[in-house]
């Protein structure tokens, strides 16, 4: 289940029972602030970033993480695995966790929370419905060959962890934010402003939203949340075949 991104306030109605009823609850969150709200709700919890260290490859802690869980679920508790945001987005081990129970004749069932994708329209005052949206996560975008729209915005995810595919990392350098900058300037031009974008954790907090040149990339702070936001650089175009169809079709109807 979810646990959405801003402390307290997130928190689905259905999600706060699954936690107050569970047997044991097992949590992924990024601040002990949240495991202690999550404690107060239901004192039978066990944090899962004892399994993060640096150097780690993450694929190895997101296995155990599964392992782990379904350990309590094979003893016949009722178990949750409450993960900060929506816990299908970004997230290995949540998926993981389902497969590997259905697989075992279990039921499970994953309960939505809110994104940072969600807070990201918010905050941003964007609508995807206007210009479209495509999102990537970072290393993917770098390391696959794509076509991108530039009509359309263009969202690139765990940016502070862009090109480490040893998954070992909590952090890189410029270096290879400079390999990204150099991929998307085939694209954009190098004074097309584009932005930092970091949601808040807390009630108190507010939203990293920071605008620069495309060609400053490399140079900006980021962290390991945070996600690349870029703007359409051009506009729609009818494709005039289609809408000549679509006007026959209703020509005929």
């Amino acid at each position: 289940m979810g646990l959405g991104m801003i402390l307290g306030s997130h928190l689905a109605p259905l999600s706060r029972n699954f936690i107050e009823q569970a047997d044991v609850v097992f949590m992924s969150v990024t601040d002990p602030l949240t495991e202690k709200w999550i404690q107060k709700m239901n004192p039978n919890c066990q944090s899962l970033q004892k399994f993060y260290s640096e150097g780690k490859d993450r694929r190895i802690s997101y296995q155990q993480m599964v392992d782990t869980v379904l350990r309590e679920v094979e003893l016949g508790k009722q178990v949750v695995a409450a993960f900060y945001g929506h816990p299908g987005v970004f997230a290995w081990a949540p998926h993981k966790m389902i497969e590997v129970a259905k697989k075992n004749g279990y039921h499970s069932h994953m309960e939505p929370g809110i994104s940072a994708e969600a807070c990201l329209y918010a905050d941003m005052a964007i609508d995807p419905g206007k210009n479209g949206a495509v999102h990537a996560e970072a290393s993917q975008f770098m390391l696959y060959e794509r076509k991108v729209d530039t009509t359309a915005y263009l969202i690139l995810w765990q940016l502070g962890f862009v090109g480490d595919l040893s998954m070992s990392k909590y952090q890189t350098d410029s270096a290879n934010r400079l390999l990204l900058q150099q991929l998307l300037i085939q694209f954009y031009s190098t004074d097309h402003l584009v932005a930092i974008y970091e949601s808040p954790t807390l009630p108190t907090g507010t939203a990293r939203i920071e605008w620069f040149p495309l060609e400053q990339l490399s140079q900006v702070h980021v962290e390991h949340f945070s996600t690349l936001v870029i703007p359409p650089s051009r506009s729609k175009k009818i494709d005039a075949d289609m809408l000549y169809k679509i006007n026959k079709l209703l020509e005929n109807s």
